[in-house]
């Protein structure tokens, strides 16, 4: 099983201090952050005027991504979560991880949430 990670997702397992990675990989799946994903996280850290608690979990973030292992394709260069969508649909049997609403509401894939700001759980 595949799981792409969107950065709202990612940012609230770093801020919940969930280990995400070793979790996602017990559970057998394959992680793919999308390239985007990685440079709007690059993005938040660099920003000054950015909330300091965004900037140090963007931060923190990026220090798990380099220590672990995962897909990184390039969605091309549209808005991010129109290329999420995009992805999804292309790939029906993958999930998306995400908190994003919107972007929640629009997939038909399955989701994985975060559930009691500590227990990572799929949905249809």
């Amino acid at each position: 099983m595949k799981v792409l990670l969107d950065t709202s997702f990612i940012i609230t397992c770093v801020r919940q201090k969930i280990d995400f990675f070793n979790e996602l990989e017990l559970e057998g799946f394959k992680i793919i952050i999308p390239k985007q994903i990685v440079e709007e996280l690059e993005k938040v850290s660099n920003k000054k005027n950015k909330k300091l608690k965004h900037r140090e979990n963007a931060v923190l973030a990026l220090k798990i991504l380099k220590k672990n292992k995962f897909s990184s394709p390039n969605l091309g260069k549209k808005y991010v979560d129109k290329l999420i969508i995009k992805y999804a649909k292309e790939h029906p049997k993958i999930i998306v991880a995400t908190l994003d609403s919107e972007l929640k509401k629009k997939l038909k894939n399955k989701k994985l949430v975060i559930r009691e700001k500590k227990r990572l759980e799929v949905v249809v």
